[in-house]
């Protein structure tokens, strides 16, 4: 799936009218760099996504607990004396649960950021060999907090994980809704399809922002670190609204599998480990 963020970054951060669209970035990358450009920035998120993604959904199942600790619950239809949390309240917990991660997923994305948008074919010919050269020329430049260039953006944009956790847990009660019906479906695939289809509403929401984060975050370390709002003016000024929804293509195209599969294996987990806490042999 690296594969198509490196086409969304290119088409976020590149000058108007570098490339026509999604798939004439993916061939003017093959054509003039190789199949292995699209690989480019790969090596930070394979190293930083498992720590990114722990933090994530351990916060998020934290805030679920601490809001339903403060009452931000509602009955059980069906089921008197039950309550659960709210919708609100599981889009507050996503909420918070992403600006946690932020202080973690910050670095990594702009290390991958200003690695997918080298064009040059030959490692010695670009300005930063690898992740690790990356990151000491940015505390050169700009000290250690030089790493955080883009936090604003990443809380922004991680911000919309309100819309990804609430639309889950929608969708996942309106399954639920079809029990005892012909048109029943397993936990697990409704937490597939839940998670799949959470993915859109979440960048359909998010896309502004991470357009900006990457703007943001594709600045040389030898220029003034921008801000949310002078970045957020000189994409207006460039594209107009449209620029604020620029990758999104990329974007849907990776969204539902990656995103479905994630959650499939987190809830799978989830539900393990409460039947172990429950069986009188754990």
């Amino acid at each position: 799936m690296e594969r198509f963020d490196t086409i969304k970054t290119r088409i976020q951060c590149s000058p108007p009218g570098t490339y026509r669209g999604a798939v004439d970035c993916l061939l003017q990358t093959v054509r003039n760099e190789s199949i292995f450009a699209l690989y480019k920035g790969a090596t930070p998120p394979a190293v930083g996504w498992a720590a990114i993604d722990s933090v994530l959904l351990g916060s998020l199942h934290n805030y679920r607990l601490f809001l339903i600790r403060h009452h931000m619950v509602e009955p059980v239809p069906g089921q008197p004396g039950q309550q659960r949390l709210s919708l609100l309240g599981h889009g507050i917990a996503g909420l918070a649960a992403g600006w946690t991660s932020a202080f973690i997923a910050t670095p990594v994305e702009l290390l991958k950021v200003k690695l997918q948008l080298q064009l040059q074919k030959s490692v010695q010919d670009r300005q930063y060999k690898g992740p690790i050269d990356c990151a000491r020329q940015i505390m050169r430049n700009q000290g250690i907090f030089g790493l955080w260039t883009g936090f604003t953006g990443s809380l922004g944009f991680r911000s919309n994980f309100f819309w990804m956790f609430l639309s889950f847990e929608a969708l996942m009660r309106s399954f639920s809704k079809l029990r005892g019906t012909r048109y029943e479906i397993s936990t697990p695939f409704a937490n597939f399809l839940s998670g799949g289809l959470g993915s859109f509403a979440f960048w359909f929401m998010a896309m502004p922002a991470d357009n900006i984060k990457n703007r943001m975050m594709a600045t040389p370390p030898t220029e003034p670190r921008p801000s949310f709002v002078a970045t957020a003016r000189s994409i207006y000024s460039m594209h107009g609204v449209r620029g604020f929804f620029r990758g999104l293509a990329p974007c849907i195209l990776r969204a539902f599998p990656v995103n479905a599969s994630a959650l499939f294996v987190y809830e799978g987990l989830m539900r393990l480990l409460d039947a172990e806490k429950a069986s009188p042999f754990a």
